[in-house]
């Protein structure tokens, strides 16, 4: 949808008038453009797997950090849990630095100084 919606943007039909040819046009301008909104969801998404994570090990009692959290929680070891917490915070701060980064690499418009 993302990239239906780039194609019909006035830089590419004045793309397509200079004589760019297709494949270049598709990737240079709208795959770059279009691949934002995805890199936003897939950044976001790490924290829902590291949640879906938990809730498996918990169930299928898999050892890991997800029962390592769910076993110090029932045991109230508070240290622990705020490890984990700080662990998975991280990680989350992590992806959408990753992702904030790409955004400057993928789209030129996008720049940090």
């Amino acid at each position: 949808a993302s990239m239906i919606e780039v194609s019909k943007q006035d830089y590419m039909r004045t793309a397509r008038a200079k004589g760019v040819a297709p494949v270049p046009l598709l990737i240079r301008h709208a795959l770059r453009n279009a691949v934002i909104p995805l890199i936003t969801v897939v950044a976001l998404d790490f924290g829902q797997v590291a949640g879906g994570a938990t809730i498996t090990e918990g169930v299928f009692a898999w050892p890991g950090m997800g029962l390592l959290f769910l076993d110090s929680l029932t045991n109230r070891d508070f240290p622990v849990l705020l490890a984990m917490l700080m662990i998975s915070a991280v990680f989350v701060i992590g992806f959408n630095l990753i992702a904030d980064l790409l955004y400057g690499v993928m789209d030129p418009r996008i720049r940090y100084s």
